[in-house]
């Protein structure tokens, strides 16, 4: 069975993604604690909170450190605030660093009605085994006021919102989705199934 931890950083909406995962017959284990996160075959960093609440909480104890580590051999998902801490900076919070796994920058939404918030259709530019047998414009939840903006070649979905986002960002073992997926009926939880089982192969 593969062994998913669900990073907790004080801020995350827990109970939707274990919720999800519980659905789909896994026991996740929700821990702040990286010797938990190094026994996992999969890292989940849930999507709610800021993203210097998110930093700082991270960088207690070098957990940040670690968790780039981490990410150099294991299975990582990261949604909404997750994904875009993989990024450099944002401006949600000027002058906290993120992960900086990929290059890029969060960015506000350029409209006056935020958060975006409900369901939008996700547009595939690449095919993902991800999202086999989930039709392309599929609608997924989302609640965002930022968006990642990154010319790195990783983009495999995006969203429009006032601005084309990326909301699918994918490269080797690290996943990243804007929309919240455990929020996102069946092609939420499809989603789910299929990354599990591109993780059983391995």
């Amino acid at each position: 069975m593969v062994k998913v931890s669900i990073i907790d950083y004080a801020g995350g909406n827990l109970f939707s993604i274990v919720k999800a995962f519980k659905y789909i017959g896994l026991e996740p284990v929700v821990s702040g604690d990286y010797k938990d996160w190094e026994k996992s075959d999969l890292l989940v960093f849930p999507g709610q909170g800021n993203f210097s609440q998110a930093m700082i909480k991270l960088r207690e104890d070098n957990k940040d450190v670690i968790l780039r580590e981490l990410l150099k051999e294991k299975y990582f998902l990261g949604i909404c605030l997750g994904m875009q801490i993989l990024f450099e900076e944002s401006d949600e919070a000027p002058g906290i660093p993120g992960l900086g796994i990929f290059k890029g920058k969060v960015r506000r939404i350029p409209v006056d009605k935020i958060p975006h918030l409900g369901w939008n259709e996700v547009k595939l530019e690449k095919e993902s085994m991800l999202f086999k047998d989930i039709p392309d414009n599929s609608f997924f939840y989302f609640v965002h006021s930022y968006y990642v903006d990154t010319e790195e070649d990783i983009v495999y979905g995006l969203t429009e919102y006032g601005v084309t986002f990326p909301s699918f960002i994918m490269k080797d073992n690290i996943v990243g989705v804007q929309y919240h997926p455990e929020k996102s009926s069946s092609k939420g939880i499809k989603f789910l199934k299929n990354f599990l089982e591109e993780i059983k192969k391995c």
